[in-house]
Order: structure tokens, then sequence, then C-alpha cells
């Protein structure tokens, strides 16, 4: 495998190293999603399958947080992220205004621009909304990972934000090659 692969693995390590740290999302546990191989290090006993439910998936890692878990919300490509975009936007970006800076959960979302090798997905499945989200969130950094020596340096910081904000980590699938 290349380098931005094997930097993913290594992240995933370190975040199932924390004791708060659970991975939620779909193909995670089972094959089916391209993140799957990255995520195959980590045991299942840190894993919950998730049907293909964005909004579900993102409420209940917003659950977990408020409990003082630390959410691994892991979705295969952007577009499937919009359709949680309502949980992250109007509502785990807004605890921290809404409770007066009392409920700081910690979310680490990691998402992915789709592939386009070997086979093109077309334009439905390898979008990258980074910017709009920036765009839209005031207390959740956004993080693209475009080099492989960018990823373990985020991830880092991710973990080491737990208690004060959450993170999206963008990563590219044709990286991964």
């Amino acid at each position: 495998m290349n380098k931005y692969f094997n930097q993913l693995v290594e992240a995933m390590k370190l975040l199932e190293q924390h004791p708060k740290t659970i991975f939620i999302g779909q193909a995670i546990q089972y094959e089916g999603t391209g993140l799957y191989d990255s995520l195959q290090c980590i045991s299942n006993t840190k894993k919950m399958e998730f049907p293909v439910a964005e909004y579900l998936q993102c409420g209940v890692a917003n659950g977990l947080a408020i409990n003082g878990m630390v959410p691994v919300s892991v979705f295969p490509r952007w577009n499937f992220l919009l359709m949680g975009t309502d949980q992250i936007v109007n509502h785990l970006d807004k605890f921290v205004s809404l409770s007066n800076g009392k409920c700081t959960p910690t979310v680490i979302i990691r998402v992915a621009v789709g592939s386009e090798i070997p086979v093109d997905p077309q334009c439905q499945h390898k979008g990258n909304f980074a910017n709009a989200f920036r765009c839209m969130l005031k207390n959740i950094d956004v993080v693209e990972l475009l080099n492989a020596d960018d990823i373990i340096p985020a991830y880092t910081t991710a973990i080491n934000n737990i208690g004060r904000k959450s993170t999206i980590l963008v990563e590219f699938a044709d990286l991964c090659k």
C-alpha cells in the first residue's frame, strides 16, 4: 500500500487508543466502501455499524458526544455526508453557543472525496464540499488532507481537541492508490 493509505491506518490506530472513541458508520465493520480497509486494524468492540441512514448517524454521533464519548463518524463520500448536514450545521456546531459554552461535545468526522480511478462514479459521488462547510460552520474545523504528511498531525490535533471542538477531516480516495 502507499504512504497516504498507511498514514490513514496509523491515524485510525491513534484514535482507537483513546478510551472514549467509538467508530460509527456504514461499511466500517463489513466490507463495502473504500474506507473499510483502513479500519480493519480497529477492534470490532470499538465499532458501531450503521445502515445507510446518514441523518441518523449524525444524530447518534451528537448524542454520544453529549454523553462524553468521542464518536469517529465515518462517511465514505461527501455526497453521503450531505444527508446529515442539518445535524452538523444546526446542532453539533451550535451546541457551544446554545449552552453558553457549557456543552462542547467532540465528534471527529472522517469523510472522503470519492475516487475517480479506476471508474468515475460521476458527479453525485465525488464532490468536495469542504469550502461550503467552512462557510457554514463556526465551531467545527474542516481540514483537507492533501498530502500523506498532513494525516497524523491533523488526526492528532482532532483528538487533542476533545472537549473543545469537533473536526471534519477530508480524505482523498485517489491518493490511496
